[in-house]
Order: structure tokens, then C-alpha cells, then sequence
């Protein structure tokens, strides 16, 4: 089994099927920039177009000079045929206890955390994304920011490896990597971003 690398970028969320072919093109030429870890949430996709896009981007990660990492939004009954590595789950997803039943134990299991949330769903899974730790608009009146202090106060209680997301940029990146989280999850500041090329090379350099 496989944790995200300490970089994690996530798909934008909002890809037509019209929109593959060019999303393809940025994350091969982020991955030439150093990024190594993927992961692909798309809701507004059908099964095929999800695996066929999760498949290309498959091969742009083992076509780098490091192990690749890639991810699944949700879609257990794809993750073996998508070649990915883990499947992440949310709170409308199956339970990460009913999704491990139907998994292979080499596929990592992923839980989307909040504050407050239960542990039980903590400690099912192999690894957390826990924010939104800045103000982001994505989560915009959903969901509050929890701030550094509230974040540290997140990480401290939980059972498994965290990595950090919302609003997280490469000025702020340091500071959020000093709490002892796992490594940082970033959607709107890399594939987001004019550049994600660029913006891959930002966060990585500021990571220590």
C-alpha cells in the first residue's frame, strides 16, 4: 500500500468530457515539473471517461523518473482498472469500513476530514485530507477555515497521516508543512493556476 507523496494535487472538479485532453496535457507537463502525486475527482464524468482519463494520466505518472502516485475519487468499482493507488472518499461517499470490504488490500484508502467529525471514519482509513485550513472558495459558506492553530489542533487528534488542504499557496506552504502534517493537498493552486507547470515547481521548492 501506498501514501500520497508529500505534494498531492487534486483535479480541478469541474472537467467536461470535452476538457480531457488538455487536462492531460497540463498534468503531463506538471509531473515534468516534479509532481508525483494525482488525485482525480471529477463528478460530472461517466465511468468510461473516467477511466480512460484516469488510464492517460496512469501513464504520464509511470513515465516519470520516480514512482508515480495516483488516486480515485470515490469510483472503488474502477480503482483496480484505473491502475490507481488509492480510492478517496467524502461523506457522501461509501463508508471507508464498506469501501475496504470491497478493495484489495494493496489500494490505500482516503477520507476527506473535517472538524469535529467522528474518529471512527479517522481510523478506517489510511490516510486524511483535513481542512479547509485557509479560506477557499470552493468551501465558501459550506464549511469555516480552521485557521493554523485550528488545524494543529485537528492534526493533534488524529489517528492517521494528515496532509493539509484549502487555500494552501507556495507563500503559505512552509508554515502549514511546520504543524507535522503529512504533506500538503493543493487543487486550485496548481491545476488552477495559469501555470500549473509553474506553480508545481513553487510548491516544491518551498517545501524543504
Amino acid at each position: 500500500m501506498r501514501l500520497p507523496p508529500r505534494l498531492l494535487a487534486l483535479s480541478p472538479g469541474t472537467l467536461a468530457p470535452a476538457d480531457r485532453e488538455r487536462f492531460v496535457i497540463q498534468a503531463a507537463r506538471a509531473v515534468a515539473a516534479g509532481l508525483r502525486g494525482l488525485l482525480l475527482r471529477e463528478p460530472a464524468l461517466g465511468d468510461r471517461a473516467t477511466l480512460e482519463l484516469a488510464q492517460a494520466l496512469r501513464a504520464r505518472l509511470d513515465a516519470a523518473s520516480e514512482p508515480g502516485w495516483l488516486g480515485l475519487h470515490d469510483r472503488v468499482h474502477l480503482a483496480r482498472e484505473a491502475g490507481a493507488d488509492a480510492v478517496h472518499l467524502g461523506f457522501r461517499s461509501l463508508t471507508p469500513r464498506e469501501a475496504r470490504a470491497l478493495l484489495p488490500a494493496d489500494i490505500a484508502l482516503g477520507f476527506s476530514a473535517h472538524a469535529g467529525d467522528d474518529l471512527d471514519p479517522w481510523r478506517d482509513s489510511d490516510y486524511l485530507l483535513l481542512g479547509p485550513v485557509f479560506e477557499t472558495a470552493s468551501k465558501q459558506g459550506l464549511r469555516e477555515a480552521l485557521g493554523l492553530d485550528g488545524f494543529a489542533r485537528e492534526l493533534a487528534r488524529s489517528p492517521r497521516p494528515v496532509w493539509a488542504i484549502g487555500g494552501i499557496t507556495p507563500e503559505r506552504a512552509p508554515e502549514v508543512l511546520a504543524t507535522g502534517c503529512a504533506g500538503l493537498a493543493v487543487r486550485g493552486g496548481i491545476f488552477g493556476a495559469p501555470d500549473p507547470a509553474r506553480s508545481t515547481a513553487e510548491f516544491l521548492a518551498r517545501q524543504g
